[in-house]
């Protein structure tokens, strides 16, 4: 069972799994701009997803990915939270990370249901990480139990290396 700061928590919708392709979505940029996977056709992408980048586990994860995976040719991290989107620009701006992809899910909270993400009771995103392949084929899958620990890195990162 799934906790939230030691409380056990329930979602909405169901969780991907790898083989799967994954679900379109519509989120919002800092920048107020719509994006979809399609935004990101023939790339790698691994979805970050964070409860709130106000926080510390939530920050370290966006950092390390966006550092670690930067140089990667084709690849794309998309970090996804319903914070506002002000706040996800507020917060690249003062960490220099120019180049994040931040996502917001704050509208209506579609992704974080399509994905299985949603946590009922607080209306967050739980912590998960996905790698999708450049056609959007779920090869890695990582849903944290314990929603206020770090996702293991090192595989995650493994996972799109052997993308090529």
């Amino acid at each position: 069972m799934a906790t939230f700061l030691g409380n056990p928590v329930t979602f909405t919708g169901s969780q991907l799994q790898v083989g799967e392709i994954a679900h379109d979505f519509s989120l919002i940029t800092p920048a107020l701009e719509k994006k979809s996977l399609a935004d990101f056709a023939g790339k790698k992408k691994v979805l970050s997803i964070i409860p709130s980048i106000d926080t510390g586990i939530c920050s370290m994860q966006t950092r390390h990915f966006n550092k670690t995976l930067s140089d990667l040719e084709d690849t794309v991290v998309l970090t996804v939270s319903v914070d506002l989107p002000f706040a996800q620009g507020k917060w690249c701006a003062a960490e220099g990370l120019d180049n994040a992809i931040m996502l917001s899910d704050y509208y209506d909270h579609s992704f974080g249901k399509a994905y299985g993400l949603l946590i009922n009771e607080w209306h967050l995103l739980a912590r998960a990480v996905l790698v999708l392949d450049a056609d959007n084929k779920i090869t890695y899958v990582e849903y944290l139990d314990n929603i206020n620990s770090e996702p293991n890195y090192d595989a995650a990162i493994e996972a799109v290396k052997v993308l090529g």
